[in-house]
């Protein structure tokens, strides 16, 4: 292949550079800007070095794909509004036999809701209710935590829905979700078991005797925290904020000083208020120094709670939302069934959504008309909600398209190909292997997606002069490699960073999962689940 001109491949090999090092390490000192700054710079370079016109950076990003992810984003917000998740975290506790049926139910659970709700998001929800169970059970939280954060990964391989490297592929190879989620299916239940088996065997005497109870054993999930655990998508990556736990301290501070008979009515307003306010309004509320001295000073509990819903509910306009929910009225037999129905239809719209998807319609245009549904049936202002929708990832994504695009042209990816191919192909067993090793270490190194991006057109196009089912099993392998690549390090995949930093931050009960402690599982888990997986790919 005939490269171009020197200085050309030179410049482009600098701003992916200058991507890859902010994507992979976002945090570098000499420029801490984040992974979403940084592959928007990398963009930036292409365009200014000429290695891409501005009209071909703009023609690279990927519309379809963006769609499918904010569709599914906004999907995923309405269902955390529905307790859809609280419903997955009392599934832990609920009749557990012990700690290794607990084990075991964190895998199926993890997996399951990954496959359809994003690794990422099962990650950011779940991780509070394992540790509390594990604290309750007076366990060592972290082959919790390595069950939960292998098995979501190892689940969303199933589907394209999934994670994002699975959006990618999807769109670009066209396959249906249903063939997508068949073909994958078996070596995830497989992998699954695996996993939980080598999960088990490593932790088995750890799990086998548990430690003597020093102090009464906690409720596991009390109602009151169940109803306040809420994440939010657009703040994954800083998990916890300093304002959202003082703004959490004036409100407990309310039903402190409250009489006894406003105490279960005053705890319902400050749970939905914690849920209705993001981090911002949380910043404006503790600089609103009417708002704090209504709290702190004189003045009974009941109007101290009606200053602070007013204010917050007129500055927020959410003034309908507080009355649709019935807050002065929340015994009201009338506004429970409302809540009840509203549960209803946002979990029929999202199994009419899978539905659409399983009998082949367009994917992005299915998950933005569901979001859409889900807009129209809360009949309220949707800022609140899409607001929590992470646009930074968008914006992630549409610097990482330009910028992989302005790779490719430099012709370097391809040469590199070029030289593998013979090795690599799919109708060996051993050109499976080297494919399979190939797409492990380039996901560990420049992240599951840009390998995708890299090597999916590549791959499908050398498995297609050998037969179409070739082509569809070439997407299907780098699917399954590129996610379940993820378990081999801490660093490998979001969502292990996500529940390592959920672990740590977590109010009164953090713990923090090692590098080292990751790796020592992670290792044998991705070789062994890797490839037991690749023999049950089927096309």
């Amino acid at each position: 292949m005939v490269l171009p001109p020197p200085i050309k491949v030179v410049l482009g090999c600098i701003a992916f550079i200058v991507f890859w090092v902010l994507a992979v390490f976002p945090a570098v000192p000499f420029m801490p800007i984040g992974r979403t700054a940084g592959s928007l710079l990398g963009a930036m370079l292409m365009v200014v070095f000429q290695v891409l016109t501005p009209d071909q950076a703009f023609e690279s990003i990927d519309l379809p794909i963006l769609g499918l992810l904010f569709g599914t984003m906004v999907v995923s917000v309405y269902l955390e509004r529905a307790d859809m998740f609280k419903y997955l975290g009392k599934l832990l506790s609920w009749k557990c036999q012990g700690p290794k049926d607990l084990l075991c139910r964190i895998c199926l659970i993890s997996a399951i809701s990954s496959a359809f709700f994003t690794n990422d998001t099962s990650c950011v929800v779940l991780t509070e209710f394992v540790l509390k169970i594990a604290r309750q059970q007076n366990l060592p939280p972290h082959p919790f935590l390595l069950a939960l954060a292998s098995s979501a990964n190892i689940g969303s391989a199933t589907t394209p829905i999934g994670n994002p490297q699975n959006l990618v592929i999807a769109v670009q190879s066209k396959i249906p979700f249903g063939e997508f989620l068949f073909g994958i299916a078996c070596a995830t239940v497989v992998g699954i078991c695996v996993n939980a088996l080598i999960l088990l065997c490593m932790f088995w005497k750890l799990l086998s005797t548990q430690k003597d109870e020093e102090e009464p054993p906690l409720e596991v999930t009390p109602e009151e925290d169940v109803n306040s655990h809420r994440f939010s998508p657009a703040t994954m990556s800083h998990l916890t904020s300093q304002n959202s736990q003082e703004i959490n301290a004036h409100l407990e501070s309310m039903s402190i000083h409250s009489s006894p008979s406003v105490n279960g009515h005053r705890d319902y307003n400050i749970n939905i208020l914690r849920n209705r306010i993001g981090a911002s309004a949380d910043n404006e509320i503790l600089r609103d120094d009417n708002v704090s001295k209504d709290i702190t000073e004189g003045g009974s509990a009941q109007k101290q709670d009606e200053r602070v819903f007013s204010r917050v509910s007129s500055r927020y306009g959410f003034a309908d939302a507080i009355s649709d929910l019935g807050l002065e009225e929340i015994d009201n037999k009338s506004a429970k069934w409302k809540i009840i129905l509203w549960k209803i239809g946002v979990y029929v719209i999202t199994l009419g959504m899978l539905v659409s998807f399983l009998v082949g319609l367009n994917m992005s245009w299915t998950a933005i008309t569901a979001a859409l549904a889900l807009v129209i049936l809360d009949f309220k202002d949707a800022r609140p909600c899409l607001e929590k929708v992470s646009y930074s990832l968008l914006v992630f994504f549409c610097g990482m398209f330009v910028t992989v695009e302005g790779f490719n042209r430099t012709g370097i990816p391809s040469a590199l190909w070029d030289f593998m191919e013979p090795y690599a192909q799919i109708d060996h067993i051993s050109g499976i292997a080297v494919l399979a090793v190939v797409i492990v270490v380039l996901s560990n190194l420049a992240s599951n997606v840009p390998t995708v991006l890299l090597l999916g057109g590549r791959v499908a196009a050398a498995a297609a002069g050998i037969s179409p089912e070739k082509e569809k099993k070439a997407w299907l392998i780098l699917a399954w490699a590129s996610t379940v690549a993820g378990n081999l390090s801490l660093l490998g995949s979001a969502a292990n960073l996500i529940v390592c930093e959920q672990a740590r931050r977590a109010h009164n009960f953090g713990y923090n999962l090692t590098f080292w402690t990751h790796l020592k599982f992670g290792v044998p888990s991705t070789i062994i689940v890797t490839a037991i997986g690749l023999t049950l790919v089927r096309a």
